[in-house]
């Protein structure tokens, strides 16, 4: 048993196909079927009968996708460590969605450099729908921010991600706006003719927020600004409203610069997720870092008000760049 006939394998049980798996591994088709007809005799188990233009794995092959998928998957976590043991020790690609990576990424990594020995970053902002691919790609390390969801609607993301911070959104806006003498509850219906601002982001549809603004049946007309600290100078001037973080707004609201608009059905709660590969195959630093961001000291650092959150824009991109 090879690791190379494993991995062919695990793909042709993925793909359900002899054909495709040997047109993604770029070799001709009677090579697939001999490192499987290799595997079949070491083993002493068929693996998988044709069926229906296909293939239906046997109990024994069934057990031996599980195996195969794990091996080959520590395989490749050992090759890019090895690879990158000398140049890239403690240097974690990180990406993240936008809202988190204003207002929260620079005090999370920075704590998180402080404390971990050796450890760097480099983070980018992505939308949510195109972290999957990038992640499984190994673009980056880690994911932070909202949940990337399973690219082309597949069963498996391919990703382990844990919860780390929950944080709710309110609709807010000026205390002299005219939003502020509705009685609640507000139906959300009652808002459209004022301008909603939010980030360069939006409302991004895979976070809490968005799934909850798309069930409403109606939805403003988002006003995109450079960022939601600029979004919410606008609605502080009176100009219109947002969905802000409560957490953010809170003092504004204490002191009666803001006031919270009553629309049914908010707060609304969210949660960030942080996400590496799964299957053991994230680096040890990636899986340090999403134990550390659940922690009590990362999450009393990400919800402290005040202070920069160290965010730069170079290019079309965002990077956090506090870290070397």
């Amino acid at each position: 048993m090879t690791l190379g006939q494993l991995r062919t394998f695990a793909l042709v049980a993925k793909l359900g196909s002899l054909h495709a798996a040997a047109s993604q591994l770029g070799v001709s088709e009677p090579a697939v079927s001999a490192a499987l007809t290799a595997l079949r005799q070491d083993l002493g188990d068929p693996l998988f009968v044709r069926a229906h233009g296909g293939i239906a794995l046997t109990p024994g092959g069934r057990a031996l996708a599980e195996y195969a998928q794990d091996i080959v998957g520590l395989a490749d976590k050992a090759r890019w460590e090895v690879a990158h043991a000398q140049t890239e020790t403690g240097r974690l690609k990180i990406v993240a969605t936008a809202p988190f990576a204003e207002h929260a990424a620079g005090r999370l990594l920075d704590l998180f450099t402080r404390r971990v020995p050796g450890a760097s970053v480099d983070v980018v902002v992505e939308d949510a729908e195109d972290i999957a691919p990038l992640m499984l790609e190994r673009v980056y390390d880690v994911a932070l921010g909202a949940r990337p969801p399973a690219p082309n609607g597949a069963a498996d993301v391919g990703l382990d991600s844990a919860p780390f911070l929950r944080y709710q959104r309110v609709v807010v806006a000026a205390a002299r706006d005219p939003l502020a003498s509705l009685p609640g509850p507000v139906a959300l219906s009652e808002l459209l003719g004022r301008p909603w601002f939010a980030g360069p982001a939006g409302v991004q549809a895979a976070s809490e927020e968005g799934r909850w603004l798309a069930s409403q049946g109606v939805a403003p007309e988002i006003i995109r600004l450079s960022s939601e600290t600029e979004a919410l100078a606008a609605v502080r001037a009176g100009e219109g409203t947002m969905m802000a973080l409560g957490h953010i707004v809170q003092p504004e609201i204490r002191s009666g610069a803001l006031i919270r608009v009553p629309v049914a059905g908010t707060p609304v709660p969210g949660l960030w997720w942080a996400s590496t590969l799964n299957r053991r195959r994230a680096t040890s630093m990636a899986r340090a870092l999403q134990k550390f961001a659940a922690t009590a000291d990362a999450t009393a650092a990400m919800v402290a008000p005040g202070g920069s959150r160290g965010l730069e824009r170079r290019g079309p991109k965002f990077h956090v760049a506090l870290w070397s």
